[in-house]
């Protein structure tokens, strides 16, 4: 039986959204209006329309996507979910009448496209570029709506400009605590040259400022005072100023790996310690690197996450890795033959527990603390009564502990504090006195405490804590319990609540007490005696900045090299400050083993760029530009803000367009974006830095808005059948032959089936291009929506893409006939149960797509349209009156076959701006439903009434019943029970 010459096929499609998509195109169909600039419109501004029209200026809704990689294998069906989503809401909000700004960009920099540059010898550029033309190609055969007007690519010189340009303000600004801000906030970023005002005139005390911020002031200005300060030079002011810098140099702790010849953050490292690519070993080393001191904003960036509209889970996630804890800091003396010349020493422990000072037995530093930096600062000899389990063998203090450094530096922090592992340790010879009772504790070493957390430095109470238990076990330690366990406790360390025990001196007695008001009464003696301070503390370190790369963008710093330790900040006339054309991409590699060695950029190599001549107001002089490059994320940090003017030279973004994209809400928001959509993987280091990046040009005055995105959603995963081989290796999904037996070979040898997220490591990647080909855009878009709730993961099954192609098959059918390609339209008024049928279609689609709720919404068109295909079936035609809702409601969804069927249906211009229909009231009123009425508890009557009748409607209707009134002749109405629209039940 041959196909129906006009059936909507494959190939149908395939002509049909090809032709719609350049119309797009050549019509400017998508593009988003600015208030101001070169994207205004026809009109001079918005405002100018609206003031032409006595109307408000449009509604708008701006729309982003996290921005993909440019991978060279292209997209796979997996990554469109997300971008169909927020297609959809983009098309249904512009149906609502809504000014949409919607688009996508690209984000270029970063290691895969450089380590493909060292394979290859191919400029990463050009693989970047190509990579990007592929996917913009996929992501516009699939109907995007984007604004072609506004998508970039991180990469791009203008882009490039605007962020160098963002990390000079940055540069440019510290935190000022105490300052006042928006919204009853306290503390905003400010000029630096502010700064060295307030220093000279003696407003700003550097010295608590830095405490506050765990800010290391110059060695210079140690033990000076106040005065000191105001009497400063200008050049040591400015230099002073310079150590309160958001963006700054300094020796941190980082994780290089020789193998790779590079410095590598966190996420770029294995919970073994191997660098993610090419599994080389990794090391912590202290290197000179540029950092961002994004824990000045920590209160801010935990406060504010009430006031966005995002996932909890997301929010609590970004809590925990800020980690507020708050606390006391306590000072302990330390006394030591080598100390000062036998004086006394000290060093700072953070804990939340002050109240459990009594039940402090000793204390450990982490093996990179300051205190055991000089060997020389520690006995020579054991001190009288140390016990052999303390000393590691060694025959004294400084021997034991340097060898204990040397076997910590080889750890990662996971392995450092693994819960399961042995805790390890030796005696630094040193004694601490306990400033609450006065007892000498004695100091160990331990890799299990960390410099990178709180002080560096901790008070073990082995009584409360189970790791500070496990080491007093190991090198016999007393404990001292503070807290009394409850009776049926089996030993070992009490971390729960209780009665306050063995916690007095002639001072101070916390025993009896609840445990918050010996914490508090605790951390206030401790102020009185001085020894102590109330402390908020944080788990989030500063942003480390630098890359040890070349495809990443280059820092608009330049160095005297009579001074190369003080950065230059070029000016914006400077920028950007674009890459030099390297033959060689790769830093320097070393043996993978060796620890010692230093980075050396590729940068570095490129002599004529690295040294250049500039004037930079005091005459041509030779200046060294900055060699390391920024991370791959500061692109994406700021990308939302270019989209609003994309071809501005001038500024930053013009406010007014902001302003309007962007600003605080009516409903007393924070502004921002007003729905982020992308995947969870995201939900703490991007949306941390770009929050970071988005407040300090809040307080700096360019943005209006305090939070970069107002609402967050988390898609799911698109997942698929992956196979691995007898050695556990991934094998192409695609090329493996399932058995009658339920077995699964790959080239003739047998494979193990396995279920995972759909992307290129698992080799079951699905193109879009083959479905694209075999059913068309439009039924993968409904196939992807259709799959479930969109927040959570769901199997990808080829053969079921059939299903929504079907469904597309039968709404063609509804308007076009298969035969004669005429409209298979009736012109005349559809019947009440069409209508009612259409109304409720309407009013529940809507909801579902103001809810996000897509899978629901396809479920009910399927629903409406197999039940006008029942007609057309019994009756040879369809209404018009119907039809024309459906096809508004699926145009969100299948956006090509719906504004092929609104043609056809007559109409000129395209749907995508034609008001989304709206369900009529009286249509969704079910027919009439019947009223029992008793009278003592007895059914005596049933009347017909509306299924949405008030209560005080109800009552009025059944008194006025001539049968009712017959019934309580001669009786007292006690009162009435009323359960509309079903019962009365009438007490006499």
């Amino acid at each position: 039986m041959s196909e129906a010459p006009h059936r909507y096929t494959a190939d149908v499609a395939d002509q049909i959204e090809r032709r719609w998509q350049q119309r797009w195109d050549e019509d400017g169909t998508f593009h988003a209006d600015n208030p101001v600039g070169e994207l205004r419109g026809s009109a001079e501004s918005l405002e100018d329309a609206a003031a032409a029209t006595s109307a408000a200026a449009p509604e708008k809704m701006y729309i982003m996507d996290m921005f993909p990689y440019p991978s060279g294998a292209g997209l796979h069906v997996g990554h469109p979910l997300g971008y169909i989503a927020t297609d959809v809401v983009a098309r249904h909000q512009r149906m609502l009448g809504k000014n949409v700004l919607y688009t996508m960009g690209y984000d270029a920099f970063g290691l895969p496209a450089e380590q493909y540059a060292v394979q290859t010898g191919t400029h990463p550029r050009t693989t970047t570029e190509s990579n990007i033309a592929t996917m913009r190609r996929q992501l516009h055969r699939l109907g995007l709506s984007h604004d072609p007007r506004r998508t970039l690519s991180t990469t791009d010189p203008e882009f490039v400009k605007w962020t160098q340009w963002i990390f000079l303000r940055i540069f440019d600004s510290w935190y000022d605590p105490e300052a006042p801000n928006a919204d009853g906030i306290t503390g905003r970023a400010r000029p630096i040259a502010e700064l060295r005002e307030e220093l000279r005139a003696g407003t700003v005390d550097p010295y608590a400022l830095a405490e506050r911020q765990g800010i290391e002031l110059p060695a210079e200005w140690a033990g000076r005072s106040a005065a000191d300060v105001i009497a400063a030079s200008d050049t040591e002011l400015s230099e002073l100023a310079d150590s309160f810098r958001l963006a700054y140099i300094s020796e941190t702790p980082v994780n290089w790996c020789p193998g790779l010849g590079t410095v590598l953050a966190n996420e770029e490292v294995t919970a073994e310690g191997r660098s993610e690519r090419g599994n080389f070993p990794v090391f912590t080393r202290r290197l000179r690197q540029w950092n961002m001191r994004i824990t000045a904003f920590a209160d801010r960036l935990i406060d504010d996450l009430d006031r966005v509209d995002w996932p909890e889970s997301i929010r609590a996630m970004q809590r925990n890795w800020i980690g507020r804890s708050h606390g006391a800091q306590i000072t302990f003396p330390v006394s030591g033959s080598a100390i000062d010349g036998g004086g006394v020493a000290s060093f700072d422990v953070f804990t939340t527990r002050a109240d459990t000072l009594f039940g402090a037995t000793f204390c450990v530093l982490s093996p990179e603390h300051t205190l055991l930096a000089e060997p020389s600062t520690l006995p020579a000899q054991w001190p009288a009564g140390t016990k052999d389990a303390w000393t590691g063998g060694a025959e004294g203090p400084r021997a034991a502990v340097a060898a204990y450094q040397a076997r910590a530096a080889a750890l990662d922090e996971d392995e450092r504090t693994a819960d399961d592992r042995e805790k390890t340790g030796v005696f630094t010879g040193l004694f601490a006195t306990n400033p609450m009772d006065g007892r000498e504790l004695p100091v160990f070493t331990a890799d299990y405490v960390l410099t990178g957390y709180g002080t560096g430095a901790i008070m073990a109470v082995p009584a409360e804590d189970a790791r500070d238990f496990e080491f007093a076990a190991r090198f016999d330690l007393p404990v001292i319990r503070t807290v009394r366990p409850p009776t049926d406790f089996e030993g070992g360390a009490w971390t729960g609540t209780g009665e306050k025990i063995n916690s007095a001196s002639a001072e101070l007695d916390l025993n009896g007490l609840d445990l918050d008001e010996a914490k508090t009464r605790a951390t206030a003696y401790a102020e009185e005696q001085g020894f102590g301070r109330a402390r908020t503390t944080f788990r989030l370190r500063d942003w480390l900045f630098s890359r040890q790369r070349y495809w990443g963008e280059p820092f608009p710093i330049v160095y005297d090299p009579a001074a190369p330790e003080v950065p230059i900040p070029l000016p914006e006339e400077m920028l950007p400050v674009d890459l030099p054309e390297v033959a060689d991409f790769s830093p320097r590699t070393f043996d993978p083993a060796d620890a010692d060695t230093e980075p050396q950029t590729p940068l570095s190599r490129a002599t004529e760029w690295a040294e250049v001549e500039l004037d930079l107001g005091e005459g041509p002089k030779r200046y060294l530009r900055e060699t390391n490059t920024m991370p791959q994320w500061a692109g994406s940090s700021w990308y939302h803000l270019r989209y609003i003017d994309p071809t501005e030279d001038e500024v930053l973004v013009r406010p007014e367009n902001e302003q309007y994209w962007l600003g605080t809400r009516e409903d007393g928001g924070v502004g921002g974006v007003d729905l982020y959509v992308g995947g969870v993987e995201h939900a703490v280091l991007h949306l941390l830095y770009a929050r970071f990046w988005h407040k300090v040009l809040f307080d700096r005055g360019d943005v209006s808005s305090q939070e970069p995105f107002h609402r967050l959603f988390n898609q799911g995963y698109i997942q698929a059948f992956a196979y691995t081989d007898a050695r556990g290796v991934h094998v192409p999904a695609e090329e493996v032959e399932a058995g009658a037996d339920g077995t699964f070979t790959y080239q003739g040898e047998p494979v193990t089936q396995e279920y995972g997220k759909m992307g290129k490591s698992l080799k079951n990647a699905v193109a879009p291009d083959d479905m694209y080909e075999e059913y068309g855009a439009d039924t993968l878009r409904v196939y992807e929506m259709s799959m479930g709730p969109l927040d959570l993961s769901r199997p990808w099954e080829t053969r079921a893409v059939v299903g929504s192609q079907r469904f597309l098959q039968r709404l063609w059918r509804l308007v076009i006939d298969e035969e004669t390609g005429h409209l298979a339209l009736s012109e005349q008024p559809a019947d009440l149960a069409t209508l009612q049928a259409t109304h409720r279609a309407i009013d529940g689609v809507a909801r579902d797509m103001e809810r996000m709720h897509f899978n629901t919404a396809i479920a009910k068109l399927i629903e409406l349209v197999n039940q006008l295909t029942k007609q057309l079936t019994s009756t040879g035609s369809t209404p018009r009156e119907a039809v024309e809702p459906l096809v508004l409601m699926v145009a969100p969804l299948a956006p090509h076959l719906a504004e092929e069927l609104w043609t056809r249906l007559g109409h000129s211009g395209s749907i995508s701006r034609v008001a989304y229909p709206v369900a009529d009231p009286e249509l969704l009123k079910a027919e009439r439903v019947t009223c029992v009425i008793q009278v003592k508890g007895k059914v005596r009557h049933r009347i017909e009434v509306d299924p949405e009748i008030a209560e005080a409607d109800l009552e009025a209707a059944v008194m006025a019943e001539e049968r009712v009134q017959e019934l309580l002749e001669g009786q007292t109405v006690r009162k009435l029970i009323i359960r509309a629209p079903k019962i009365v039940n009438i007490v006499v």
